[in-house]
C-alpha cells in the first residue's frame, strides 16, 4: 500500500504505529526516530509544536509494540519480521549464557560439598582426639617431690 494513495481521513484514522508500519515497509529499511514521525507529521500535518509534544509518546509506543525493533548497533527502528534470523541467534546466545551459568554453579556447588566434606573429616578427627582422652586416665599424676628424687 502506498502512502500517497491513502486519502487524508483515512490516514488520519490509523494510528502512529500503523503509519509507522506502512512507512517502514515502503522505505525497506530501517529509520530514526525523529525521521519517522517528521514523516508522520508530515502526512498528518502536525505542526511543530504538535510533533515536540508527542514525539515522546511516540517513542513509548514504538518500544512497546512488538511488530517493531530498535537496532541498537544504528539506534534506528525497523519491522521485527525483517529480522528473524537475527532473533534467534540472539536466542542461542541467550541458551549458551545461560548453560554457562549453570556450569558456575556447578562448580560452586563442587567446591561447597568440598569444604563440607573437609568441615565432616575435621569433625572426624576430634572424635578421634575425643577418643585418646580416655588413655589419659591410664597415667599417673607425679608430684615436683617424686621428680626431684628421681
Amino acid at each position: 500500500m502506498n502512502l500517497n494513495s491513502i486519502k487524508q481521513e483515512e490516514l488520519e484514522m490509523l494510528s502512529y504505529t500503523d503509519l509507522t508500519e506502512l512507512i517502514l515497509k515502503e522505505a525497506n529499511g530501517p529509520m530514526n526516530t525523529a525521521t519517522i514521525f517528521k514523516k508522520i507529521s508530515s502526512l498528518l500535518s502536525l505542526t511543530d509544536e504538535e510533533y515536540s509534544s508527542k514525539i515522546g509518546d511516540f517513542y513509548t509506543s514504538l518500544t512497546t509494540d512488538k511488530r517493531f525493533l530498535f537496532l541498537d548497533e544504528t539506534a534506528e527502528w525497523d519491522l521485527r519480521n525483517r529480522h528473524t534470523a537475527q532473533v534467534v541467534d540472539l536466542l542461542d546466545d541467550e541458551e549458551d549464557e545461560d548453560e554457562e551459568e549453570e556450569e558456575l554453579e556447578d562448580e560452586e556447588d563442587k567446591i561447597d560439598d568440598d569444604i563440607e566434606e573437609d568441615i565432616d573429616s575435621m569433625d572426624s578427627d576430634e572424635d578421634d582426639l575425643d577418643d585418646g582422652e580416655d588413655d589419659i586416665s591410664d597415667l599417673a599424676i607425679i608430684s615436683d617431690e617424686e621428680l626431684e628424687d628421681n
